[in-house]
């Protein structure tokens, strides 16, 4: 029995999957159940940041599973404090305090209840709990229930209502709207500053400073996910700093690329004051507020610190955004009329289809299509939306391998051309 059949027979048919069964990898490439190689430009939905079976991380997890897989967390673990000081010395580089989870989803919850709990500290003025989140047009924050519900895609909510209460949507990249929304139960913001999931969008400078001049004024949290966009994807390792570098948030959540296909997530949340009796953010995340069992365990926390280490050490960042600039040269050199646009930045792109330009089969989606050709002809990308495939390589990617990618991809657009 194949791996599909068994699938079919004994998983929940929750994931529309593409006929492919990979069973090893290295660097950029996998290979199937049949021995067919593929050019691997998904890497895991942006989070295999070293590519497939990396000597450093596989050989530190090697290691680590040798001496301690897990612990409880009523303990003292020392890699869960080494790789907390990492992300928020190196990686955000603002004071604060990290918790560790599993996923994205998970991570996101934690931001909701950061902003619960928030505006229970600091109620209205009259006396009432704060508790709604606003989100953002195209919005992806997870598929849990409160993630879900902050979520502003009805594609994703269909049949899971009634949705947790609090969270309304606002047009992404609008600062008036924003403003706007604003009502005496609003405690937070949540936006992503480059959406994945919704078609790679990346938030104007102008729409994030008005996010956080409304923070000050109306004593608002301002959240950003990086789940998808973090920690050096875009060219830089927190993501909202390849927009505007002087904001500083008071919450931020990845998973994806933080364990480089190992599954661990986490938030950070500011030092910040709030109030006027010199009270630290963080403090409203007390013992018994959150938690996780398997959360920040020492393998899991090995495989972020030693992903993160390597992409620091060996400047990924600056290699994503050298990478970005190559393969926005060769795409623009094209002039290819199936491609509306590329969005994004660094090693997150999306390129927006001009399907009416492109033979697409009735009723199928052209991303969808079009991912399933490139399948065909050895290239692996993901779809975002209808209208929209992404560019996700490994951040170590090398020049030779976009090239290769690049030379699929436009030979696949060309074929289908009108």
């Amino acid at each position: 029995m194949t791996a599909a059949e068994k699938l079919s027979r004994y998983v929940l048919p929750t994931y529309a999957r593409f006929p492919i069964a990979p069973v090893r990898g290295d660097g950029a490439s996998l290979w199937d159940e049949d021995g067919v190689q593929y050019l691997d430009f998904c890497s895991g939905l942006a989070t295999c940041t070293l590519g497939h079976a990396n000597l450093v991380l596989t050989e530190a997890l090697h290691k680590q599973a040798r001496e301690l897989i897990h612990c409880s967390n009523l303990y003292h673990i020392n890699q869960q404090a080494d790789l907390a000081e990492l992300l928020v010395e190196e990686c955000v580089d603002l004071p604060g305090k990290v918790f560790f989870c599993n996923s994205g989803a998970e991570a996101n919850e934690g931001l909701i209840k950061l902003a619960r709990r928030f505006g229970h500290a600091r109620p209205d003025k009259r006396g009432n709990p704060r508790y709604e989140v606003l989100t953002f047009s195209r919005s992806f924050h997870g598929r849990t229930l409160g993630s879900l519900a902050a979520t502003a895609q009805t594609k994703i909510q269909e049949g899971f209502d009634p949705l947790l209460p609090g969270f309304r949507y606002v047009d992404f990249n609008d600062a008036v709207a924003l403003q706007d929304a604003i009502r005496p139960e609003t405690a937070a913001i949540l936006v992503e500053p480059i959406q994945g999931e919704g078609g790679i969008h990346v938030a104007q400078r102008d729409f994030l400073l008005a996010a956080d001049r409304l923070r000050h004024a109306h004593d608002l949290l301002l959240l950003f996910d990086e789940v998808q966009c973090g920690l050096g994807r875009v060219g830089t390792m927190a993501a909202w700093r390849s927009i505007e570098p002087g904001i500083e948030p008071d919450g931020v959540s990845w998973a994806k690329g933080l364990g480089g296909g190992f599954p661990v997530g986490g938030f950070w949340v500011a030092d910040r004051f709030i109030g006027d009796d010199a009270t630290p953010l963080f403090t409203v995340m007390g013992p018994g507020s959150h938690g996780s069992t398997f959360g920040g365990n020492p393998l899991a926390c090995t495989a972020a610190h030693t992903v993160l280490r390597e992409v620091l050490n060996r400047k990924l960042p600056q290699h994503a955004l050298a990478m970005e600039a190559r393969i926005r040269r060769e795409i623009d050199s094209w002039k290819q009329p199936g491609i509306h646009e590329v969005r994004g930045k660094g090693l997150l792109l999306g390129i927006g289809l001009d399907h009416p330009n492109l033979s697409i089969p009735e009723g199928v989606l052209p991303s969808v299509h079009l991912c399933n050709t490139l399948a065909k002809a050895g290239l692996l990308l993901p779809p975002a939306g209808g209208d929209t495939i992404r560019l996700l390589p490994p951040l170590n990617v090398t020049e030779e391998k976009v090239d290769e990618a690049l030379a699929i991809l436009k030979s696949t657009l060309d074929s289908l051309v009108k």
